[in-house]
Parts: C-alpha cells; structure tokens; sequence
C-alpha cells in the first residue's frame, strides 16, 4: 500500500502538523486516508497528536487506531512505559498499521521523535520505516540550522537505504523580522528552504507556516509515495 513515514530531525519540529496538513490535502483530493502513530509519550488526553490525525484525515477508523500505545511520562516511549510499569509491544509498533491497509488508498505514519530515536527497547524510527516499507519526509523547524540538520537526516536514510521523497521546513511558532534582514528569522527560513532545495537535487522541498493548513509549495504526495522507490 501505498505510504509515507514521516518523521523529524528531533523531537518537537513540528512532526504532526506536517503529517496532518498531508492528510488534510490527501482527504481534499478524494483519497482515503490512513493516519497511523505507532507510539507516543508525553500523552495525556487523546486529543493531542493522535487526534489532530485524526481529525485531518476524516476521522476513518478511531483514535485509538490512531495510536494504540500511549505513555503520559514526556520521555522516551520506552522509558514512559517502564514509567507505568508497561512495556512497549514491539510486534504491536508494526502490525498496528494493519487495519487501516483495508480502510485506506494511502497511510500516513508519524514517527515518535527524531529518526534514530527509540520507539521501543529493541526499535528505532528508522527500523520502523524500513520494516514498514515506506518512504520519508523528513521534517525540521524552520530556523537557524535546518540546513544542516536536514541534510544530516537525508544522508543518514539514504545510508541506511532508506527514499527520501521530500523534505518540510515547519514554522512552530510565528516568524518575525523583515525579510530584508538576513539576520530574521523570516528571512532565515526562506534561505534555508532555496538553499536546501539546491543541496538536494530532485527531492523537493516544502514549508509549513505556522498555523496553516497547506504546505506550500502543493506536493503530489500520493505520486511521490507511490514512486518513492525510484528515488533511494
């Protein structure tokens, strides 16, 4: 089926707001859209990024198929669990995908943190993509330093064989400054956009200005998910 795992550069880059914006776009085309969050921590009410999947996607299926494991301690999933005397099910992470297979033309995946995070005590994001099968976006704020930790982040995929279909710079909070001042954070995020769509050659890169719906500029994302393989 037809995927995408989208996972970030670190924790709180604005990961769900970039998956949610893919799956509000998806919806908008006509696709039935699956959203899928293996294991979050930090939780304490559903309506946190489970449900803001959820609810860009339609509300298919429930919000506990959203994300079937979640932890309140804001830790690491497999520290929050041990926190609750819990461990994370490591066969759960992978075969909680399954139902939305039937219900769906395409599965959005968050990951929980950064790529190499650990999403239980034997699986990292990254073991998680590859079992999976799916391609990458890979997500960064939009401030000073996305350039070169983006590009850490692709090389790192592309290592461990892993297609990076596009790359999202995320604005988690409003961006001040005149863009005539190389030194705002305005203008640093377009900088690093131009800068960064030159550095990767054909994967394209997008942003996500704070509070809105739509990245910018529009992906095909089920084209991008469907012929990801082209681009490892």
């Amino acid at each position: 089926m037809p995927g995408l795992f989208v996972t970030g550069t670190d924790t709180d880059v604005g990961k769900t707001a970039v998956a949610a914006a893919i799956a509000r776009q998806l919806v908008a085309e006509g696709r039935r859209v699956g959203v899928y969050k293996p294991v979050a921590s930090g939780v304490t009410t559903m309506a946190s990024d489970a449900g803001r999947l959820w609810e860009a996607a339609g509300r298919p299926l429930t919000v506990e198929q959203v994300c079937p494991q979640a932890f309140a301690a804001p830790l690491s999933p497999p520290r929050a669990a041990r926190a609750e005397g819990r461990g994370v099910d490591e066969a759960l992470l992978r075969a909680g995908v399954e139902p939305w297979h039937a219900a769906s033309d395409i599965v959005i995946v968050e990951g929980a943190g950064g790529l190499f995070s650990p999403a239980g005590d034997r699986s990292l994001n990254i073991d998680l993509a590859r079992d999976l099968a799916l391609p990458l976006v890979i997500v960064d704020a939009a401030r000073l330093g996305a350039i070169g930790r983006s590009l850490m982040a692709v090389a790192a995929a592309r290592v461990t064989g892993l297609p990076v279909v596009a790359v999202v710079l995320s604005h988690t909070h409003p961006l001040g400054g005149a863009e005539d001042d190389p030194a705002s954070d305005a203008r640093i995020a377009a900088d690093s956009s131009v800068d960064l769509a030159a550095r990767l050659g054909g994967v394209p890169v997008g942003s996500l200005h704070h509070a809105a719906e739509r990245i910018t500029p529009a992906l095909d994302w089920f084209t991008l998910a469907t012929t990801a393989g082209r681009r490892a």
